[in-house]
């Protein structure tokens, strides 16, 4: 970085003690938590995954920056919080950025990063989900007995003229509509689409992939498909009953359905007082819809409240008898993976497509995606701690935006962290379970 002259900044005083400001601190970083990133990515060798599944046709004899550098670097960028390509005119020069990219100089320009991401094609997004795939199955070191499948739907509003853009009336904004599937806390699918279709386009064909490789790798286990009522299709339910898949997914109410509960509606308004408190009862039925081949089990929930009725219905293919517990417990849990969602798209940026081209803006979709994969290794080693259960900005705030003194020679790399770091117990015991002794 091209250095030039900067005067002393003054500020009021303290008494008769004055207080003044200069940049001769010498080389600070106030990232250096990605050295616990680094050594994530290390153990998981995701940048290497990711670049292994790109094609690069760049002339290696005049290569700088390699593939596994360049994604390492925009890793790591949005882990730390820096969601733009812009930010990377001054992040090249971070040590702790350099560090975790395994480099002792420059990182690479924006200018190189922005023609990197547009060479991103189809080919390339298939192949990175196979990457989250691989991770996932990774992860478990005996074979699961059941596996739920999360499918939702959310929308990424956009501002510019990016191609595939259209307007959704029910979000009132020009936007995309990318389509997420988790199984608990494991992204499996981050699929960019366009909004001028159903929300519920593609799902089947990637629910069929995942049960086909699922299977592969565990042939006995048990797959069960969650969704919305926005995934009530004909097709999904039909393919999920031909392939042995179980399913509990939500209906839109319609005035059979309601009512088949009409008199759990009464007695629910009766025993509320008429919304004075809240009151629920389920019911299980039969219901088939005329898309349908044939019935299906339905259960219907009959709420009562002060905004007064608000029925509910879903359909499943399970065994259990309880209504109750199976809308509680097992339905209702889907409302975690919206947490997940906001995770991706507030604190990874995954709503950041501000591309003009398509595949580029699934690219970055991804990138999100694998920056959760960091984050989620990361949060195994803290086991036992009071950041078990901690959401990827709390990680961030924490851990990874820590400020350091760098100090560099020729044989030695130090980081010289606050002494009165807040978490710094929790710091030194993720150091220790992340390195190899």
């Amino acid at each position: 970085m091209t250095e030039c002259y900067q005067p002393e900044l003054s500020f009021s005083s303290i008494g008769r003690r004055k207080i003044t400001a200069d940049f001769t601190g010498g080389d600070l970083t106030s990232n250096a938590g990605l050295l616990l990133l680094r050594e994530c990515d290390r153990r998981l060798g995701l940048a290497r995954s990711v670049a292994d599944a790109v094609h690069d046709p760049r002339d290696p004899a005049r290569v700088e920056y390699s593939t596994e550098q360049l994604v390492r670097q925009r890793l790591l960028a949005i882990a730390a919080g820096f969601e733009d390509l812009n930010d990377h005119d001054q992040l090249r020069y971070d040590s702790a950025l350099q560090t975790g990219c395994q480099r002792l100089k420059t990182l690479a320009s924006t200018a190189t990063l922005c023609r990197f991401e547009q060479q991103q094609n189809r080919s390339v997004a298939f192949d990175l989900h196979k990457v989250l795939f691989d991770q996932f199955v990774a992860r478990h070191k005996k074979p699961p007995k059941r596996l739920i499948l999360d499918f939702d739907a959310t929308d990424i509003p956009v501002h510019g003229e990016q191609e595939q853009r259209f307007f959704h009336g029910y979000y009132d904004s020009y936007c995309f509509m990318p389509l997420y599937v988790f199984c608990g806390r494991h992204l499996l699918v981050s699929y960019l689409r366009h909004c001028r279709q159903d929300a519920a386009k593609h799902s089947w064909a990637i629910l069929a992939l995942l049960v086909k490789a699922l299977r592969q790798q565990w042939p006995e286990v048990e797959i069960l498909f969650r969704g919305d009522s926005g995934f009530c299709r004909h097709r999904m339910l039909d393919g999920c009953d031909r392939n042995g898949v179980k399913y509990i997914v939500g209906i839109a109410r319609n005035s059979r359905l309601e009512s088949a509960i009409s008199g759990y509606l009464e007695l629910a308004k009766r025993w509320s007082h008429n919304g004075a408190f809240k009151i629920s009862l389920f019911r299980s039925f039969q219901y088939a819809a005329g898309t349908w081949k044939h019935k299906r089990r339905v259960i219907g929930k009959a709420e009562y409240a002060q905004g007064g009725p608000n029925p509910r219905f879903i359909t499943i293919n399970l065994e259990e008898e309880d209504a109750e517990k199976l809308y509680r417990e097992v339905y209702c849990a889907r409302g975690d993976m919206e947490n997940r969602i906001k995770d991706q798209q507030m604190d990874l940026f995954a709503d950041r497509t501000s591309c003009h081209r398509w595949w580029p803006n699934q690219w970055r979709l991804l990138l999100s995606a694998l920056a959760w994969v960091l984050f989620e290794h990361l949060r195994d080693q803290l086991e036992n701690t009071q950041l078990a259960r901690a959401s990827v900005a709390t990680l961030r705030n924490r851990l990874i935006k820590a400020a350091a003194v760098v100090i560099k020679n020729t044989r030695r790399l130090r980081f010289l962290l606050p002494t009165g770091m807040p978490d710094r117990e929790i710091f030194c015991v993720l150091a220790s379970r992340l390195v190899p002794t």
